[in-house]
Parts: C-alpha cells; sequence; structure tokens
C-alpha cells in the first residue's frame, strides 16, 4: 500500500510516499481502506520531531482523521461489514491507504456526505464538541469566545456553538477569515490586539462563559479579562508559547476554570466515549446539514508536501484534505 513517510525530522521535503506492507485486522481490529485523510498541525509538529505517535501507533506515518470503507474486520468485530463508509480518529497512519482501527472508534459516514468532505470531520469536530461541552460546559445561550476562528476546530466550534443558540465571538490574524466565518454562525469578529476590551464593551461589562484558545501565552492575561464569573477557559494548542504569567487573584475573584485539552494522548477508553458522543450528538447535526466540513483544498498525496506549505503558511480556511483514492 502507499503512506505517506515520515523520512527524517525536517521540513516538507522530509516527506515522502512510500509502498508498504498492508497490515492485517486481528481481534476488535477493522481493516479501513482510506480514500482520504485530513491534515492537521500536529502532523507538522509529527514532522519537525516534535510530536511523537503514541505507543501503539506507526511512528512514521502521519495522520489523525480518515475516511473510507470498511476492507475486512477481525474475528470479534461484530458491528461492522466489509463494505461500509465509516470515518473516524486515529493516533497516528491515517495518512496510508489502508488503516488498522478499534471497532469502537469508527462512525458512519451520512450518507449526504462524500470521502473528501468526511475526511474533514472527525479530529476537529471530536475536539470541537468535546471542548466546548464535556471539557468547558457550555449551554445553550452562554456566550463563547473562540481564538483562531478560521482553523478546523475553530470553525467547528462556531457551527457547534451557533446551534445551540449561543452568541459566537471570534478572533484570527485575517480579517477574510473572520468575514467568511461569520456564514457559519459567528456573530461579531474582535481583533487580536484588544479582544477583551472589546468583549467587555459588547457584554457591557459582563464577559463570556467560555474561551476556546490555541495561542496560549501571549493570550492569557486577555482571556482572564475577557471571562465573566465562573468563566472556563480551555487550552486546546499553544502555538504562541506555552509561559504566561497568570493573575491568580483575578482567577479566584471570578471563581474561573482553566483546563488542558489533547485528544490524541487519551486512553483507549476516553476516546471510545469521546466518539460515542459525537455520534450521538454531531452526526445527526451533519446528516440534516445543520453543521457541514469546511474544505479549502483537497491534495492528491503526492502532494503532500506542498499540503504542508499550505498549512504552515496559514493560508487555509477550515481544512486541508489529501485525496488517497
Amino acid at each position: 500500500m502507499k503512506a505517506v513517510i515520515i523520512t527524517r525530522a525536517g521540513g516538507p521535503e522530509v516527506l515522502e510516499v512510500q509502498e508498504i506492507a498492508t497490515p492485517e485486522p486481528i481481534g476488535d481490529q477493522v481493516l479501513v481502506r482510506v480514500k482520504a485523510a485530513g491534515l492537521n498541525r500536529a502532523d507538522i509538529s509529527q514532522r519537525m520531531g516534535h510530536y511523537p505517535a503514541p505507543p501503539g501507533y506507526p511512528t512514521i506515518i502521519p495522520g489523525l482523521e480518515f475516511a473510507g470503507e470498511v476492507a475486512a474486520v477481525g474475528p470479534m468485530v461484530r458491528r461492522w461489514r466489509p463494505g461500509q463508509r465509516v470515518m473516524g480518529i486515529t493516533g497516528g497512519g491515517g495518512q496510508a491507504e489502508y488503516l488498522l482501527i478499534h471497532e469502537g472508534l469508527l462512525v458512519e459516514i451520512p450518507e449526504n456526505l462524500d470521502f473528501i468532505q468526511a475526511a474533514a470531520i472527525p479530529e476537529v469536530f471530536i475536539t470541537a464538541h468535546d471542548a466546548l461541552f464535556t471539557q468547558g460546559d457550555l449551554k445553550m445561550g452562554e456566550r463563547l469566545l473562540v481564538h483562531a476562528a478560521g482553523s478546523g476546530v475553530g470553525t467547528a466550534a462556531i457551527q457547534l456553538a451557533s446551534a445551540m443558540g449561543c452568541t459566537v465571538y471570534g478572533t484570527s490574524r485575517t480579517a477574510d477569515k473572520l468575514e467568511r466565518a461569520k456564514e457559519l454562525g459567528l456573530d461579531v469578529g474582535l481583533s487580536t490586539e484588544n479582544f477583551a476590551q472589546e468583549v467587555k464593551e459588547m457584554t457591557h461589562g459582563e464577559g463570556v462563559h467560555l474561551v476556546l484558545d490555541f495561542i496560549g501565552g501571549p493570550y492569557m492575561e486577555g482571556n482572564l479579562e475577557a471571562l465573566g464569573l465562573w468563566g472556563r477557559l480551555v487550552f486546546l494548542a499553544t502555538l504562541g508559547g506555552a509561559d504566561a504569567n497568570v493573575n491568580l487573584g483575578k482567577v479566584m475573584a471570578k471563581r474561573l476554570s482553566i483546563r488542558g485539552f489533547t485528544l490524541r494522548s487519551r486512553t483507549l477508553e476516553e476516546k471510545l466515549a469521546a466518539t460515542r458522543h459525537f455520534a450521538v450528538q454531531v452526526v445527526p447535526l451533519l446528516a440534516r446539514g445543520r453543521v457541514r466540513p469546511i474544505v479549502e483544498e483537497v491534495f492528491p498525496i503526492e502532494r503532500i508536501s506542498e499540503a504542508h506549505k499550505v498549512m504552515q503558511a496559514n493560508r487555509n480556511f477550515g481544512k486541508l484534505v489529501l485525496a488517497l483514492g
């Protein structure tokens, strides 16, 4: 089978498409014929040698989300049969023509979506849903601030929160991305420099109930300022740096909660639970078109290096997807 291979740590040029052996399913594993795979910033970090795959996953084949058809099943699999259209998350190995995955991490693709669209869904929508509602305890009608509003997770979070009747504020380094995000349910676009003051003015000093942050250290002070009483702050990434000075007095006075978020490194049991919640609460919205994947560009697997360059330059709004067949 063909697979994207990280030949060594480095820039996009270290990625190669190579022929390797096709795996065989055992136990509760499903062999998926991958038709398309989403690209994520974690793939860039792994390529650069900063984010190794968790134990049990391929160390040199990137890819955290995929869509395809069931090719074969292990003897303990009960839920799936060859030919079914499926999508899901994985700790690595998604950017290959075939993938082994636990049967509980698969979700059937709604009929209204093709493989390209489906490949743009699992990582960002499971992440957004879990961060918003499980970690962030977002409730109907609350106010949400999403940083990096034009990212894959950002566009998913905006849609899910809007579907819940929440008021959504967002930031982006690109004004065009904020305008495009308004089509998805973003209510107000904010500046990256003065977002806290703008939030306070627009909410008459009450602030937002929840902040989803991908930037990290540089936004910490502004995040604490933008949050209202009993507010929650969930960190999903630290693109701007991991170190920050925290005003603990403000955290205590406002009774704030701060949580860190990862998906890739979670236990199988946690991933199974997140997948079940996604299947029950989000897939019906996808099937009805209430929320949708945002695909910026599709690359054949042979152009994987070019896809990395586009993502690293932060040119995409929504998802970049690799087509494998």
